[in-house]
């Protein structure tokens, strides 16, 4: 015959092993979602990055096949991009000339850099490589980079 003191502990074995198994399932349901959180912010960073460089090459873009700021005769120290001066540093290397400018957008929230890469000779061409950053804080673990380059002949 089973005695009241036996089905106490009976009772606290099953209340235990019920509280565990909740536990569990509660740690693994915050696990999931913590995972999908980072993966969705992950996501955001990613566009904000691609918008970025999508931005300094529409600039560079304009700069270079309206007002020919990157021609190699041209000496222009500084562009305007987003309401904001953008200063140009120049190199050559044989028949190569590379302008580059960095961009702050959105007041310091974003970043970008470009570079503008001009060949003589020939036909000549141009490349563009755009690399936007959805933080301007090279110490965030979460910054974010996305790169854009177009190409084209003719200088």
């Amino acid at each position: 015959m089973i005695t009241v003191q036996q089905q106490r502990g009976f009772t606290l074995i099953i209340a235990v092993l019920v509280s565990g198994l909740l536990l569990t399932i509660g740690f693994a349901i915050f696990n999931i979602t913590t995972k999908q959180l980072i993966l969705a912010s992950s996501s955001t960073n990613s566009q904000v990055a691609f918008a970025a460089a999508d931005t300094a090459l529409e600039c560079a873009l304009f700069w270079d096949q309206k007002q020919d700021a990157f021609a190699l005769q041209n000496s222009l120290g500084s562009i305007i991009c987003d309401g904001q001066t953008a200063s140009i540093s120049s190199s050559r290397s044989g028949n190569q000339y590379t302008r580059t400018f960095s961009l702050t957008l959105d007041s310091g929230a974003r970043c970008a850099q470009v570079t503008v890469l001009k060949q003589t000779g020939g036909a000549g061409s141009t490349v563009i490589n755009a690399s936007g950053f959805n933080t301007c804080n090279d110490a965030n673990p979460r910054k974010t980079e996305r790169g854009l380059r177009v190409r084209y002949s003719g200088l």
